[in-house]
């Protein structure tokens, strides 16, 4: 058995030196403890929102991101690691996950496909996401690729544990109120069956990380705001899909931690063959459609560098 980490970030949107020492403070509670496996969030260097200024927060692949997962492993004698918008030579931005042990960097993952707004700030990897980390094999997955069977097809059976993190974002109180209170209340049930699902489809552990805390910025194409906030749901999961430890978005900031017993089983749920996992619902399908296609735009025109 070994113990496991995950932290619940309240990040400042855009702020890198902030979210860095955030991220410290909390793995560091986590190394305290003794967890010798430590997932940060998705975005821990920046959070997410649909704000141009984040364009510019994006740090290279040999910047303070790297930095300070190597950093942690090495303090903490642990596995580490988490997802940031990286900058990488050929001017595109990525939603990278590394992963750093005490030797240093030991893999990378590329997140598949951005999420509705995420498309105006990064593009997509085509990786399998299989990291070797001393004897064992580590699953790194972010956020919706917790929702899609092509991230089971290339994990089920071959991970003896998988990190993943999310910043998976509420659905705002418009009107008709009760209207949206109900897609709501879906949505952050689909959050939270997602992560603590994932492990019966892949058949490991699961260390996910997550945001939490309000979120405010601007809409794509529309000339209201958003204004809502982060699911939370950092969560230690065993591979049966018990989940061992979980912090609500109502807990806010700080780390949940629990024993696993590393080890690839037999994946107690089967995928199916369609797209998707887990049932979206028909607003954040249209949206999905809609901010994707706006977002790849955007991107092409502010977001990559010569």
């Amino acid at each position: 058995m070994v113990l496991a980490a995950a932290v619940q970030l309240d990040a400042v949107l855009g702020d890198v030196a902030a979210n860095l020492a955030a991220c410290e403070r909390l793995a560091d509670e986590a190394g305290a403890v003794g967890a010798k496996i430590i997932a940060l969030p998705e975005f821990f260097t920046t959070g997410i929102g649909f704000l141009d200024t984040l364009v510019d927060a994006a740090v290279p692949p040999d910047g303070p991101a790297t930095a300070l997962l190597t950093e942690l492993a090495h303090r903490h004698g642990a596995l580490v690691g988490g997802s940031f918008l990286c900058r990488d030579d050929d001017g595109h931005i990525r939603n990278a996950y590394l992963l750093a042990d005490p030797s240093g960097i030991v893999g990378r993952h590329d997140k598949d496909l951005p999420t509705m707004w995420e498309n105006a700030f990064y593009v997509g990897g085509n990786d399998d996401g299989v990291l070797t980390a001393g004897t064992h094999q580590v699953g790194a997955a972010v956020c919706w690729e917790l929702m899609r069977t092509q991230t089971v097809r290339r994990l089920a059976g071959r991970v003896d544990l998988a990190m993943t993190g999310s910043g998976w974002w509420s659905i705002p109180q418009w009107h008709p109120r009760r209207l949206f209170a109900r897609l709501e209340a879906r949505n952050a049930a689909t959050a939270r069956r997602a992560a603590a699902d994932f492990a019966r489809y892949i058949g490991a552990p699961v260390a996910h990380a997550a945001h939490s805390g309000a979120l405010a910025c601007p809409m794509p194409l529309l000339p209201l705001g958003y204004r809502g906030h982060f699911e939370g749901g950092a969560m230690i999961v065993d591979a049966d899909g018990t989940v061992i430890a979980e912090r609500t978005y109502a807990d806010g900031e700080g780390i949940v931690v629990g024993e696993i017993e590393l080890g690839r089983r037999n994946p107690s749920a089967t995928a199916g063959t369609g797209f998707w996992l887990h049932r979206r619902g028909a607003l954040p399908a249209a949206v999905w459609h809609y901010q994707r296609w706006h977002g790849r735009r955007w991107y092409r025109r502010n977001a990559v560098r010569p």
